[in-house]
């Protein structure tokens, strides 16, 4: 859920309140009783937990030797070949 942050036109105190995005907003100071407004924030900055987020985690770990870059050079395939595909006639016979 949300976090919407709410300042009162009477007192100044500003506070925050977790609501759901259906929910209405508030309408009155948990303090003073007086009349509040809803502000636009900025929002959260994104927080990326666990692997997969960096360049080196979607490299496939490899034995390099010791004293390197831990860079890999990828490994070409040779170029696969089209397997061969048999022409056969057509059996069918016009009157």
């Amino acid at each position: 859920m949300p976090t919407y942050e709410y300042k009162c036109e009477s007192c100044s105190k500003t506070f925050e309140e977790i609501q759901s995005m259906t929910d209405d907003p508030l309408t009155t100071c948990p303090k003073c009783g007086g009349k509040v407004q809803r502000l636009i924030s900025s929002g959260v900055g994104l927080i990326f937990k666990g692997s997969g987020f960096y360049l080196t985690d979607y490299k496939k770990s490899s034995a390099s030797p010791a004293g390197s870059n831990g860079e890999s050079k990828p490994k070409t395939k040779a170029p696969a070949e089209k397997p061969a595909v048999a022409k056969t006639k057509s059996t069918k016979k016009s009157d």
